[in-house]
């Protein structure tokens, strides 16, 4: 496997610049807007009302959404000046492989209702510029799908722990197969958030048998799909509207149309995925469960307080991810940036701790960098760059946020990653205002 960081089709900042500003002298405008309030309105244009809700919406009345962005004004970047910045080095080490840059793809799921490639074509954009893509448990397409379409690129795997610990070893033996370089347990969704804009469409996707395609094609599930279900079987009554979706959660059905008709698996895999989903029993002892399982990286993903930080440590994890669920979780919640300085300092160094929820721009990743932060996560921007382009739109996507924090890192008198720290911000916690 390859670590340098130069193999990949990512520019300098000002080779993006070039290539965008000539482009319009042929009277070529960029795949995608640029700005990412623009991006988000064309991807919500071109989205269903449904898969727009669920990719864009959050918990309540989006409090939390709107302070994971607004949060990060209580820092300022502090320029320095007649530093050389002719060249910068962006790249940043985890678990022994030298990455290109500080960015990497967040679990995003059912993708399909952004475009139709879905996964893989997120895939292949991350595996052309060397970010890993975190793959979804709750993703349209498999994970060997996607892990054949990037080569030897960084991939890690994000586990929702369900009811069936048997299944959550197979997930986790699967990614390890197919080339997934660390486990990243999301603890914050052990139940579903009050997604208020889902509600208002009394939309779910997985009730449609979108995004379950770990599941269909996991051989535990299947053969899980014989055992009786806990609880009455709740009947739908037969209309219009009731058959269109039959005929959906039947084209999911990985099996074709016709078998899952027949073997009436289709409806059964919707029926056991609603009930094996999330587990809100999980605990800090069960960590030891997949430790046993997996010699991959253990990354804890939905940690917002110093505490649990410590207690990470004593439990053996290798990194955290300091993230509200992009706001979709719990209403009112702390910002991720307002949270990143005490979570480092908690750790003090010992493992990585990577934050995700709210970095709209190089200036944000900059930011959380100078706060501690390891690296960073990209979650709705790329999905609204899939809507609009597919594989192209992501890869633009990507493209212009690596562009953008070099040019943010040189302009603030940077040379590398390793330079930005907090004598580069002014804010709450830096003495300075």
């Amino acid at each position: 496997m390859s670590d340098d960081p130069r193999s990949t089709r990512l520019t300098g900042p000002v080779e993006r610049q070039r290539a965008i500003y000539m482009g319009g002298l042929a009277g070529r405008r960029p795949t995608v807007p640029v700005g990412m309030a623009d991006l988000e309105a064309a991807a919500a244009r071109c989205m269903s009302a449904e898969g727009y809700a669920y990719i864009a919406g959050g918990a309540g009345r989006e409090d939390t959404m709107a302070r994971n962005l607004s949060a990060f004004g209580h820092w300022q970047i502090k320029p320095r000046m007649l530093f050389d910045v002719a060249e910068q080095d962006t790249s940043v080490e985890l678990f022994g492989r030298r990455l290109p840059t500080p960015f990497l793809l967040c679990p995003i799921g059912v993708l399909e209702m952004a475009h139709p490639d879905a996964d893989v074509a997120v895939a292949r954009a991350a595996a052309d510029t060397g970010m890993p893509y975190i793959f979804s448990s709750q993703a349209s397409r498999t994970m060997e799908d996607c892990a054949a379409a990037m080569g030897d690129a960084p991939r890690w795997f994000q586990l929702y722990w369900n009811k069936s610990d048997e299944m959550v070893e197979s997930f986790v033996s699967r990614a390890e197969a197919c080339g997934c370089e660390a486990i990243v347990v999301t603890l914050d969704t052990t139940l579903l958030g009050w997604r208020t804009r889902d509600l208002e469409l009394a939309h779910l996707p997985f009730l449609h048998g979108k995004g379950i395609a770990q599941y269909t094609s996991d051989p535990v599930f299947r053969r899980q799909l014989a055992d009786p279900l806990p609880g009455p079987d709740a009947k739908q009554p037969l209309n219009r509207h009731t058959l269109r979706v039959l005929m959906q959660v039947l084209r999911k059905w990985p099996d074709g149309m016709l078998d899952g008709l027949r073997s009436g698996q289709a409806l059964a895999a919707v029926r056991r995925f609603i009930a094996t989903y999330s587990r809100p029993t999980l605990t800090w002892d069960d960590l030891a469960f997949l430790r046993e399982r997996t010699r991959l990286p253990i990354l804890l993903k939905g940690i917002l307080d110093p505490e649990d930080a410590r207690k990470s440590l004593d439990y053996g994890v290798d990194g955290l991810l300091v993230s509200n669920h992009g706001g979709r979780q719990v209403d009112g919640s702390v910002a991720t940036i307002e949270q990143l300085p005490g979570i480092v300092a908690a750790v003090d160094g010992c493992i990585p701790v990577i934050m995700d929820s709210g970095i709209r721009g190089g200036a944000d990743a900059f930011k959380a960098l100078a706060l501690g932060a390891t690296a960073v996560g990209i979650g709705r921007p790329y999905c609204y760059g899939l809507a609009l382009a597919g594989e192209a739109g992501v890869r633009e996507v990507l493209t212009n946020f690596h562009a953008d924090f070099q040019l943010t890192m040189a302009l603030a008198g940077c040379r590398s990653v390793a330079e930005i720290d907090r004598r580069r911000i002014a804010g709450p916690d830096t003495g300075d205002a």
